[in-house]
């Protein structure tokens, strides 16, 4: 193993429970965790957009991949609306390119949607720290405050507004709602299946404010969005997570830490598990320094105004970065394989090979 100064990459999604896990990795607070002979720089993304990257695809609409990549439109600057932003302490970042010659590769850990996960598991691995799961509680579809739909069985059909196609979210409410098994192996690849409603995608931060406006008939909100839908007038018509739970018994896995598998042979064997220790590391010492973790969000809060809101703030951290964010273990793994377990007998997602978490 080489003793060089190694340089990775790690992109997280926007919202506040993975900018925290990960500000240890760079002394941006003055402390931190010891990281030896590896650099992390960081960047926030949208989580669909990292899903599209590791997967590999072009531009997705509904449900059909296209040739020519088309990265989605730049959404206005507004709440929560920042598509790809360095945090402080951290360099600008370019995805590298792919060693098999793929197109722009994804970063070398990057928080992906668990759904996402079948695509890419010969390429990267999940970390047993870093993932999101809903405990009883997890993305919701809302509507207008007079809108008629007041069962999950009114959105049958309808135009419903989602952060992505191979977002859990999405996988989630097919399964809800649709989840008629396709037999077409092309069809599954490429998130084909009768999910029982129309879906029209647009960046997560852009949802409420589409359905506000009657754009759309409801929409599926991830991230703290979650908890913030009701300034706009909405309301919520079914929490997923809870609906989930009814069902299975089990957490809904919605989000993953993922690494690449390649880097042992880049950078010497044992490196993949070397990478995953620390990262553990950092979620551990971002859970128990909270205030810093807290100032950290203030700093890099941008025009996200709920981020100032402690109490807020508290309540989705207190959600999302939960035990099993610290390591998932045999319960988080078994609510990863249900959920895939169940895209795939539907037809949504391709069937995987063993979940291998590190």
């Amino acid at each position: 193993m080489t003793t060089d100064t190694v340089q990775l990459t790690l992109a997280h999604s926007p919202d506040s429970d993975d900018l925290v896990m990960w500000w240890p990795l760079t002394g941006a607070m003055g402390v931190g965790v010891e990281t030896g002979r590896y650099r992390f720089k960081t960047v926030a993304r949208d989580v669909e957009e990292l899903n599209r990257l590791v997967v590999g695809e072009g531009h997705t609409r509904h449900g059909e991949m296209m040739e020519t990549p088309s990265p989605r439109p730049s959404p206005p600057r507004g709440r929560g609306s920042r598509k790809e932003e360095e945090t402080e302490g951290t360099e600008p970042l370019t995805p590298a390119l792919s060693p098999g010659g793929r197109g722009r590769e994804a970063y070398d850990i990057t928080a992906i949607s668990c759904a996402a996960y079948p695509y890419i598991a010969d390429r990267y691995v999940i970390t047993a720290c870093g993932g999101s799961f809903g405990e009883g509680y997890g993305p919701k579809v809302v509507v207008r405050e007079d809108s008629g739909v007041r069962t999950p069985e009114d959105l049958r059909g309808l135009r419903v507004a989602v952060p992505g196609v191979r977002t859990s979210a999405f996988l989630t409410l097919g399964l809800m709602l649709g989840g008629v098994r396709r037999e077409d192996a092309t069809a599954r690849s490429r998130a084909g299946g009768d999910r029982g409603f129309e879906h029209v995608e647009m960046l997560f931060s852009e949802i409420p404010g589409a359905v506000a406006r009657g754009e759309v008939d409801a929409g599926l909100l991830i991230h703290e969005a979650q908890l913030t839908f009701g300034e706009l007038g909405l309301r919520a018509v079914i929490d997923l997570g809870q609906w989930w739970a009814g069902e299975t018994g089990a957490p809904l896995a919605l989000g993953l830490n993922v690494v690449r598998r390649d880097l042992d042979e880049r950078f010497g064997a044992g490196t993949v598990r070397e990478v995953a220790g620390l990262l553990g590391e950092s979620v551990r010492f971002a859970v128990e320094h909270r205030a810093e973790s807290r100032e950290f969000l203030r700093r890099n809060a941008g025009d996200r105004a709920e981020w100032e809101d402690d109490a807020l703030v508290d309540n989705y951290l207190a959600m999302y970065v939960s035990g099993l964010t610290v390591e998932m273990g045999d319960r988080g793994r078994g609510a990863i394989e249900e959920l895939l377990s169940r895209g795939a007998g539907a037809g949504f997602v391709p069937g995987s090979r063993e979940i291998e978490v590190v």
